[in-house]
C-alpha cells in the first residue's frame, strides 16, 4: 500500500512516500479500514520534528485523525459490519500505525461510526479536536450553561469546534482573532464577543465585555505568553485551561490569589498511558459529538484538501500558523 512514511525525526523532508506492506487482521477483534482521508494536527507536525513518543518507533507512519470504510473483520467483531463508514483518533505516536496510509487494521472498540452527513475529509478533521475542545471545556474547566468563555484562537482547529461546543451549553463566547476575515467565521460559529488581539488589548476588552469580573474560564490553545496573559482576564475562582506547558516566568502570584484552577489539557493521554477508561470516556464523546453534527449544531470546517503524496507540504502550511479550521490528506483507493 501507498504510505507517507518517516525514517528519523527532521524537517518535513523526512516525510516520504512509500510502498509498504499492506496490515492484515492478527486477532478476532480488530477491523480493518481502507483509509479515505486523514486530519493534519500540530501534533503530527510536532512528533515529526521531536520524534516520536514510543521506544523502537521508527519507522514510523503519522496521522492520528483518520475516516474510513471498514474492508475486513474479525470473528469476534459485533459493533460493525463491513462496509461501515468509521472515524477515530488512533495511532500516529510511534507504536500503532498512522493514518498517512492507504490501510489500517485497529482493535474494534477504538473506532467510532461516521457522521451520517459527513464525507471523509470532514470526518478526519474532527477527532482530535473534537475531544480536546470537550476535555478542556467540560471535563477540565467544567463548562456550564450561562458562564462566560474566553477561547484563543477561536478560528483554529480546536478553536472553532470549542466555540460551537460551549454555545451548545448556553455559554457566552468571547474569543481571539488575528483578521477581519477571521472575525466574520467565529461570529459565523456564535460567537458573542470577538477581539482582534492585532487591534486591542485582550485582557482590558474582556474585562469590559464582562464589566470588570473576568470571564468564569479562559481557554489558551496558542503557548506560555498567551497563557501568563489571560491570568487578569479570569473572575476570581475561575479556570484558566492550557493545551501547552506554560513554561517559566508565570505569574502563578495573581493566579494563586485569584483563587485560578489550573487545568491541563492533553486528549492522547489515554493512547500514551493506555487508560481503556479514560478511551472510553473519548468514545462516548465522539458518539455525542456525532449526534450534533448530524443534528446540524456542530460543524467542522476544511479549508484545505491536499492529496496524500503532499503530507510535507501540509505540515509546512500548519508550522507556519494562521490556518483556518483543518487541512486535511486526501488517500486514493
Amino acid at each position: 500500500m501507498k504510505a507517507v512514511v518517516m525514517h528519523s525525526p527532521g524537517g518535513i523532508e523526512s516525510l516520504r512516500v512509500e510502498e509498504v506492506a499492506e496490515p492484515q487482521l492478527t486477532a478476532p477483534t480488530q477491523i480493518k479500514v481502507a483509509l479515505h482521508a486523514a486530519g493534519i494536527n500540530p501534533i503530527d507536525t510536532k512528533v515529526r520534528g521531536r520524534g516520536v513518543f514510543f521506544e523502537n518507533g521508527l519507522p514510523a507512519i503519522l496521522g492520528c485523525d483518520g475516516a474510513g470504510i471498514i474492508k475486513d473483520l474479525g470473528a469476534e467483531v459485533t459493533r460493525f459490519k463491513l462496509g461501515d463508514k468509521v472515524w477515530f483518533c488512533h495511532g500516529g505516536l510511534g507504536r500503532e500505525q498512522g493514518n498517512y496510509a492507504q490501510y489500517k487494521v485497529m482493535e474494534a472498540g477504538e473506532a467510532c461510526a461516521m457522521p451520517r452527513n459527513l464525507d471523509y475529509a470532514h470526518a478526519a478533521a474532527g477527532p482530535l479536536v473534537l475531544l480536546t475542545a470537550w476535555e478542556a471545556l467540560f471535563d477540565r474547566a467544567q463548562l456550564r450553561s450561562g458562564q462566560s468563555v474566553l477561547i484563543h484562537a477561536g478560528a483554529g482547529g480546536v478553536g472553532h469546534v470549542a466555540i460551537q461546543l460551549a454555545k451548545q451549553r448556553g455559554v457566552r463566547v468571547a474569543t481571539t482573532v488575528g483578521s477581519q476575515a477571521k472575525a466574520a467565521f467565529v461570529r459565523g460559529l456564535g460567537a458573542d464577543h470577538i477581539i482582534n488581539y492585532r487591534e486591542q488589548d485582550f485582557v482590558a476588552a474582556v474585562n469590559d465585555w464582562t464589566d470588570g469580573r473576568g470571564v468564569d474560564v479562559a481557554f489558551d490553545t496558542v503557548g506560555p505568553e498567551v497563557f501568563n496573559a489571560s491570568i487578569p482576564a479570569v473572575a476570581h475562582y475561575g479556570a484558566l485551561i492550557t493545551l501547552l506547558d506554560p513554561g517559566a516566568g508565570i505569574d502563578w502570584k495573581e493566579a494563586r490569589t485569584r483563587n485560578l484552577r489550573i487545568g491541563f489539557e492533553l486528549m492522547l493521554t489515554p493512547m500514551l498511558r493506555d487508560l481503556p477508561e479514560a478511551r472510553a470516556h473519548q468514545l462516548d464523546i465522539l458518539d455525542s459529538c456525532k449526534d450534533m453534527i448530524e443534528n446540524n449544531q456542530l460543524r467542522l470546517h476544511v479549508s484545505k484538501v491536499l492529496p496524500l503524496e503532499q503530507a510535507a507540504q501540509a505540515h509546512g502550511l500548519i508550522e507556519r500558523g494562521g490556518t483556518q479550521g483543518k487541512i486535511v490528506l486526501h488517500i486514493p483507493e
